[in-house]
């Protein structure tokens, strides 16, 4: 399972639809969130996402992608969370966490590791990686890719089973990677083994003008989060306050051969409809979606290569 689900899609200024910046993700049980605005652990209680997450990462420090953290790791002390919480961001994110630590008169009953990451720094997960990719916001900012790794190709049974080998230990050594010999021949995993299938691919932009290191990342992602703060008619503004506009995103997205493209942090000039971003977005890539509070998106396991 690889679910996301939008808790927070406004722009810098909360509405009533938008509260700042919150993605949630859900991979086979391990829980993330990418960004926390303010609200969020409301946010997080409405969508019954539960609060036991792994880790916190933070794309940059204004404060609409960090004020939620304050109030959700004091609801998580006071509920007796014992597991340590990893928080990774840009530069500043261990001052941050020393501040957080700092604030308040109460005692944080679990441990929070804070990383400083920079633009190609990885994270191994083991069978997936996170990966922080450098983005263009005026202030240290990164986006984030969770990229699963290749998965073993599928097992032929029944090629195996014509082979002479019988089921049991010999049919996971092959799917392993290790030959077998059966009657003094050798059985290669190529024999019964198909080719390698690819993992999913999720990006996430946080705030940043388009820019190519992001278009680089993206490529063939199942999933690309992008700012999508303001319509085209805006671009000066785009320009000036380091966003991206509906159709920036969308040529991004076109050109890195996305499969679907969500618009986030949406500007509260666009309360009323965000017909205009939908309409600029639309005219230049098909399979795009304005993100809206509570919104989920499941990305399926895909045999294609």
């Amino acid at each position: 399972m690889l679910r996301v689900i939008f808790l927070g899609t406004g722009g810098t200024l909360p509405t009533i639809n938008r509260n700042p910046s919150a993605i949630f993700i859900n991979r086979d049980g391990e829980m993330m969130l990418f960004d926390c605005g303010e609200g969020t652990q409301q946010q997080m209680m409405r969508a019954k996402t539960g609060m036991k997450l792994t880790s916190i990462f933070i794309t940059h420090f204004h404060a609409d992608h960090f004020l939620g953290i304050p109030g959700l790791i004091q609801t998580m002390s006071f509920n007796g969370r014992t597991e340590p919480l990893d928080i990774y961001g840009p530069r500043w994110t261990k001052q941050f966490v020393r501040l957080l630590i700092e604030l308040g008169y109460y005692k944080l009953g679990f441990q929070i590791n804070p990383y400083e990451l920079e633009g190609g720094d990885v994270i191994d997960k083991g069978d997936y990686i996170i990966r922080a990719v450098a983005t263009d916001h005026g202030v240290p900012s990164l986006g984030y890719v969770l990229e699963e790794k290749k998965r073993t190709g599928r097992f032929n049974r029944e090629r195996a089973i014509e082979l002479g080998i019988p089921v049991g230990p010999l049919f996971s050594k092959l799917q392993k990677g290790e030959p077998v010999t059966i009657n003094g021949r050798v059985i290669m995993p190529s024999e019964v083994v198909g080719p390698g299938r690819p993992g999913r691919k999720l990006v996430y932009s946080g705030d940043t003008r388009p820019c190519e290191s992001l278009a680089k990342e993206s490529e063939c992602a199942d999933l690309l989060i992008h700012d999508g703060t303001l319509a085209d008619e805006l671009h000066d503004w785009a320009l000036e306050t380091k966003h991206t506009t509906a159709g920036e995103a969308a040529h991004l997205a076109r050109e890195a051969g996305v499969k679907q493209l969500v618009l986030t942090h949406i500007s509260s000039r666009y309360s009323e409809s965000t017909e205009l971003l939908m309409r600029d977005a639309k005219n230049i890539f098909g399979n795009v979606k304005i993100a809206q509070e509570f919104m989920e998106i499941e990305i399926p396991l895909s045999d294609k290569h």
